[in-house]
Parts: structure tokens; C-alpha cells; sequence
């Protein structure tokens, strides 16, 4: 089926010949529109685009009016936790009395809680409770999403979770992700021998992880009191072994060395970064590693922000995503996610909007089907509501932006 929407106020994102992976540097602040602009699709893929007077005589099956609102390419969230169990508000209010995460989490609270919770829920209930998120995340404009595993923390309910984030893939119109963290926290179980831990996660949790095909990625919490830099290269050298890409949790608590065993292994991403240098910049410059800050987090934590604005000027790729999840980002609006990246780090719009779809897309491994609008790539598409520029998009932070959403170029019911 075809469908020719018309009479577009502005297509953004839009790509002529052949596509970029993702945008550095300089180049972020680079956001091709097209004016008053028409787009074609073919079931699933862009066919056709440009501007409205250079349409002619187009064949299609159904006829989108527009009308003068803006088309952009879903966003593309690179980093969530969208598998949980219940929520953790109790521990809002400990923070609210002047508890930080570490010391909730040392009270049995932050990911141990939450891999409490799983453990006692059904994977039934766990899919509902997954697929009410997945469905506001896609209200507010995501598209794709990488979901990972980390509340387990046993062998069956780290599968249970990655089950769970696979099933979500193939139920909703999301392009789904879906990454093994067993290497999240400590359990209770293994307090006082914690490399019994990284055994059990490299000899019984990889093995079964890559047989039954439930990840893409694997990822590792490298911080002070979690993982060190020397469990971490054990962990993404097994995983690598089974042909898991690296992630990394990386830097959001010191300088952790994240960043660099995170390149050693070419890691596709390094994730949080609230403490990053010389030192990290030099390593990530040349490298196919890109840099993924996770604002939603540092300001629910009440940290310092990553210095954003220096890793562009150095001449670094940037991606922002949402990392949704009960303990520290309680949100996967991308929306609000642009706003704290444009107010709190200094992002333009044109950088947020890079950040937040092409950059997000090479993030979790998509760029060459998501991210931008480019003829054979999938028709992820918003349409907005009316607004009067792209910079009133990060501008109007809780003001709604969809109007209409298209996955794999199908509208989607937005509820």
C-alpha cells in the first residue's frame, strides 16, 4: 500500500543520496528540512519525497493531508530499562529527605529493590506491566527502543526479563533492542564474594543468553562500589566470545575507566557519562563508539550534567536517551529528554533533534534502516501538532508534540 502525505510545513531529517551513520561535532548543528514538502511511502519504506511543487502526478493508495504540520523521524531511544516490576516512590520520598542513591541502595533499596520485585512477579504480569510502557513511550514518539535486562540478577529471571523485552518487539510496532546487564549490581546472595558473581554471569548466564538468541548487546555497570574495570573486561570479553556487541554504564559516578574498556572493546556505546575528560574525549575521537548521555537521569539524581557541549566541540558524536526506569529516570518522554539536553547542557535544537533520532538510530545499532528520512528506510514517522518552529519543539517541554504516528508505515492509535 502507498501513501502520499502532503502539504508538509517542514520534513526534517531529510536525507538526499546516502545517509549519514550518525552525526559529530560540527556536524550535529546540521538538519536538512524541506519547506512545504510531500513524502511517499511503500508499505513499510520511504519511497519518495521533496517539495510539494515538484510532486507531478503521484500514484498512491491513500492521500494524507498534513496540513501544514511538521514530519518528523520517530525518536530512537537508545538506553532504557523499560522491564520492571511495580515502581520504587518510596524511595523518592527517602531522596526527598536527603538520602542519596548510594546510601538508598545500601538500605536494600535502588536495583536490589527493584530485583525484588521482579523476582517475586510473574513474566504474565511482567509483559502487561512492559507492554502499558511501551505504549506511552510510542504516544510520546518513540519508535525504536533498546530494553535491558538488570533486575534479575539470577540466570532465570535475567532470561525472564529478556523474554519479556523480546516479546515486546514482536507484539508492538517498536523496533526493539534488547541487551543482557546481569552484570547490574551485587546480589545479596553473593555479598562478600562478588567475583563468584561475574563466574556465574560468564559460565551459566552468556552461554544460555546467546543460544536462546534473547540479546543483541551486552552491557556492564563499570563504578565504584558495582563493577570494576577488570570484572567489566572479563564480562564483555565472554560476551564478545558469543557475538554480543559491547554497552557500557559508564563514568556516571567518577571516573571510572568505563569509557576506556568500553572502546578497547568497541563498545557501540558508553552510556551516562557525568564524569568525562581529556582524557575519556581522546579515547572516544576516531573510535566507532559513540557517547550516550542519559539527562532524564542526572536530573532526577540531582547530579552534574555530562559536559555535552565540550564532546561536540571536541568533535564527538552525541546521542540522548531516556533510560527509563523506576529507580532514576521515572520517564521516556524524548521530548523532555531534548528539553533538559537544550537547557541543562547547552544543546541547539538542531543538535537535540540529531541527538534524538540519527544518533540514537547508530546507538543501538539501527542507523541504516531508522533515524532519518531517506529513501528505503522505514517510514517511523511523526507527525506533529501544530507548532510554529523547530525550536518551539524542545522550547514547550510539556506542551504534547504528536498528533499522529506512523511504525514500519502504519498509523498507530495513539491512547
Amino acid at each position: 500500500m502507498k501513501t502520499l502525505f502532503i502539504n508538509i510545513k517542514k520534513l526534517v531529517q531529510a536525507e538526499e543520496g546516502t545517509p549519514d551513520v550518525w552525526r559529530a561535532g560540527k556536524e550535529m548543528s546540521k538538519l536538512d528540512c524541506i519547506d512545504n514538502a510531500f513524502l511517499l511511502t511503500d508499505g513499510d519504506r520511504i519511497e519518495d519525497f521533496g517539495k510539494m511543487d515538484s510532486l507531478g502526478e503521484a500514484s498512491a493508495d491513500l492521500v494524507i493531508d498534513v496540513k501544514g504540520r511538521m514530519v518528523l523521524p520517530a525518536f530512537c531511544d537508545s538506553h532504557t530499562h523499560l522491564v520492571y516490576a511495580g515502581s520504587r516512590e518510596m524511595e523518592y520520598i527517602d531522596k526527598i529527605r536527603g538520602l542519596s542513591y548510594q546510601e538508598i541502595a545500601k538500605r536494600g533499596g535502588g536495583i536490589l529493590n527493584s530485583a525484588q520485585l521482579l523476582h517475586d512477579t510473574s513474566e504474565e504480569e511482567l509483559y502487561r506491566q512492559t507492554l502499558a510502557r511501551a505504549q506511552e513511550i510510542i504516544s510520546f514518539g518513540t519508535g525504536a527502543v533498546e530494553i535491558k535486562s538488570g533486575y534479575g540478577l539470577t540466570p532465570e529471571d535475567e532470561f525472564k526479563m529478556l523474554r519479556v523485552a523480546r516479546r515486546i518487539g514482536e507484539t508492538t510496532p517498536l523496533t526493539v533492542k534488547t541487551t543482557f546487564l546481569g552484570a547490574h549490581a551485587f546480589p545479596a546472595r553473593y555479598k562478600g564474594r562478588e567475583s563468584e558473581y561475574v563466574d556465574e554471569i560468564i559460565n551459566e548466564m552468556i552461554p544460555v543468553v546467546a543460544s536462546e538468541e534473547l540479546a543483541d548487546y551486552i552491557d556492564v555497570f563499570t563504578e565504584k562500589g558495582f563493577f570494576s574495570v577488570e570484572d567489566t573486561d572479563r564480562i564483555l570479553n565472554a560476551g564478545m566470545k558469543y557475538g554480543l556487541r559491547p554497552k557500557v554504564h559508564a563514568n556516571q559516578m567518577s571516573f571510572s575507566g568505563g569509557v576506556q574498556v568500553g572502546v578497547k572493546y568497541n563498545a557501540i556505546s558508553v552510556d551516562h557519562l557525568e564524569f568525562t575528560g581529556g582524557e575519556e574525549f581522546n579515547v572516544l575521537k576516531g573510535s566507532d563508539t559513540i557517547a550516550t548521555l542519559l539527562p532524564g537521569s542526572t536530573f532526577f539524581l540531582e547530579m552534574e550534567y555530562p559536559p555535552a557541549r565540550k564532546m561536540i566541540d571536541y568533535g564527538l558524536p552525541v546521542a540522548i536517551a531516556s533510560n527509563y526506569n523506576p529507580g532514576s529516570s521515572p520517564s521516556g518522554d524524548m521530548k523532555f529528554m531534548m528539553a533538559l539536553a537544550s537547557l541543562k547542557m547547552k544543546l541547539t535544537p538542531q543538535e537535540v533533534i540529531n541527538a534524538t533520532t540519527i544518533n540514537g538510530a547508530y546507538a543501538m545499532g539501527v542507523s541504516d534502516t531508522l533515524g532519518s528520512i531517506a529513501k528505503g528506510k522505514t517510514a517511523n514517522l511523526i507527525i506533529t501538532r501544530e507548532v510554529p518552529s523547530l525550536e518551539y519543539i524542545p522550547y514547550a517541554f510539556s506542551t504534547p508534540l504528536v498528533d499522529r504516528m506512523f511504525l514500519n508505515g502504519v498509523e498507530i492509535k495513539i491512547k
